[in-house]
């Protein structure tokens, strides 16, 4: 499923799954980059983290990951993620963090794009970010996870300038997610 190549786009590919050996758990490795029209933009790429497959978008709260697809990205509100508002802190019990939502994802709801906290996943069917995850023994590093959040933040405001919503739960025009791979 390739990008529009129209507006904001974030490409996630996912790659694998890797399996922690201490307790068995899962988490579904891939690969991000975003893009400006169909250009890839520069330092706006890494690895992302979530939660194990199949993807399912027929019940609500399952834990697994999303399907692969399209879906439109809107800013957060809420008590532990905002788009508009986040604290500027890098504690990991500071709140609200900076997430984004993604939209039309089914049964599902409160599915975000937000930082991984210090641990294998912190995720129950979102999507962390990530600068490397080699293997199951790799943690996910809550400050880079955290400025790779914003930087996406950052990024759509930049581009899409004054269509950028100014509240949160508002739909991000041109702006979405494109979700491709399904390793088992």
């Amino acid at each position: 499923m390739p990008i529009s190549k129209q507006g904001w786009e974030l490409h996630i590919v996912r790659q694998t799954v890797q399996r922690r050996a201490s307790d068995g758990k899962k988490r579904t490795v891939g690969v991000y980059q975003v893009y400006h029209d169909g250009q890839p933009v520069a330092g706006l790429s890494g690895q992302t983290a979530e939660s194990r497959g199949p993807g399912d978008n027929s019940v609500a709260e399952n834990g697994k990951r999303v399907e692969p697809g399209v879906y439109p990205l809107w800013t957060q509100d809420g008590t532990k993620y905002d788009t508009i508002g986040y604290v500027d802190n890098l504690s990991t019990s500071a709140r609200p963090k900076p997430g984004i939502e993604l939209k039309n994802t089914g049964a599902r709801a409160e599915i975000l794009i937000h930082p991984g906290v210090n641990s294998f996943l912190s995720s129950i069917g979102c999507i962390n970010l990530c600068t490397s995850l080699p293997n199951a023994a790799e943690p996910i590093s809550y400050v880079g996870s955290r400025r790779r959040v914003i930087a996406l933040i950052d990024d759509m405001k930049a581009f899409l300038k004054t269509d950028f919503p100014s509240q949160n739960s508002r739909r991000i025009p041109r702006a979405q997610v494109v979700i491709e791979g399904e390793p088992a």
